[in-house]
């Protein structure tokens, strides 16, 4: 028998891959294997598998997104193979399978997917913009670090019973500002011993810490002037929250906006939307989905904060410097977004939401202006 496409199932690991193959006309898997994770083992059994289908099928390979990212795709195609990698939560899976889980039958799965198209495929960047995504991402982890030191510095204080105090303060002293690190400096000069010691370990990785992520962030705004990329990020800067480093993990992390159709299916790939229990005449609401693309999830989350304080309508003198040079169309449009979603987060809290339930709308509206800018939705 001629057989037309084979669909090459893969369920990949670190060490292993386990892999089958399906056909229509078989309406089965089979030749199932189970070898080290190495992709010239895949292109050896794909030349033995034509031994079985004939030398002129076509066979197409796929994969769940995970901790391979896109290096196995990247050697497949290159020898000039053809690989999908699909998106985890919009496979379709059998009831069963999570009662009996096998890396053998999850190559099945996938390998059905693959042949009915139940799955979507996981957009491949461009390798420019796959470096500046993992040059983000490494930058957040150090921030991530940053932030537990700043954690544990002060948790070593208050187990000390050192407590920050600014006599020139009506209201309460705010943490990590100029005066706060003189303050814990000179707690760590009246120290002795091992205390002493320890504060100033801490201090001394704080500023480590504070200093490299500043140099990061320099090497991220010499990025963000190449000519992929600085139209773009001056188009979303003008957005309140929106800065060089959130607008470039933007546009590292989604790619080609186009590929959404719609402002509601870019927040929806962000799981930037409720979720819905509905059955006959009930419907219920569920909180955010929280599928697809966490990262751009995160930093438009915290570009909502930005809208819980100011006054409506009003802009910083950071924000006109950074409209500044921008099309007069672009800067209206963000002006619009900036008004109304100030206004809708004030309009929510004096209703009585809670106000991280206000900040997950500001952000699931931001992520639709932001899709409207970066797609020329902006009449």
């Amino acid at each position: 028998m001629e057989y037309s496409t084979v669909f090459v199932g893969m369920d990949v690991h670190k060490d292993t891959f386990s892999v089958c193959c399906y056909t229509y006309e078989d309406d089965k898997c089979r030749f199932k294997r189970t070898f080290s994770s190495d992709y010239k083992n895949v292109l050896q059994y794909i030349a033995s598998m034509h031994k079985q289908y004939g030398e002129k099928a076509n066979f197409v390979t796929a994969y769940e997104a995970g901790c391979l990212g896109y290096s196995l795709y990247n050697q497949l195609t290159a020898h000039n193979v053809e690989c999908i990698i699909m998106a985890p939560t919009t496979m379709a899976k059998t009831a069963n399978a999570g009662k009996h889980k096998t890396d053998r039958l999850d190559s099945e799965m996938i390998a059905k997917c693959l042949a009915d198209r139940n799955y979507h495929a996981v957009h491949i960047p461009t390798e420019e913009d796959d470096q500046v995504k993992e040059y983000i991402r490494m930058r957040d982890d150090h921030k991530l670090a940053l932030k537990k030191i700043k954690q544990q510095i002060l948790a070593f204080c208050l187990r000390r019973g050192l407590h920050y105090s600014d006599p020139d303060s009506k209201s309460k002293p705010h943490n990590w500002t100029q005066k706060h690190l003189k303050w814990l400096r000179d707690q760590a000069s009246a120290l002795n011993g091992e205390y002493k010691d320890a504060l100033e370990e801490y201090l001394g990785t704080f500023d480590y810490l504070t200093d490299k992520i500043t140099r990061l962030d320099q090497k991220i705004e010499e990025i963000s002037q190449k000519d992929t990329y600085r139209e773009k990020v001056k188009h979303l800067s003008c957005f309140i929250g929106v800065k060089t480093v959130t607008a470039m993990g933007v546009l590292s992390e989604v790619g080609d906006f186009s590929r959404f159709k719609s402002a509601e299916q870019f927040a929806s790939y962000l799981g930037l939307v409720p979720g819905e229990n509905s059955s006959g005449g009930s419907r219920n609401m569920l909180s955010l989905t929280k599928a697809g693309n966490c990262h751009v999830r995160r930093l438009l989350i915290e570009s909502a904060q930005s809208y819980a304080r100011g006054r409506i309508g009003a802009k910083s003198k950071e924000l006109l410097k950074r409209q500044e040079g921008v099309e007069p169309k672009y800067v209206a449009y963000a002006d619009k977004a900036n008004e109304r979603l100030r206004r809708k987060f004030y309009r929510l809290t004096e209703d009585g939401k809670i106000r991280n339930v206000a900040v997950a709308a500001v952000a699931h509206e931001l992520s639709c202006f932001i899709w409207g800018m970066m797609t020329d939705h902006v009449a």
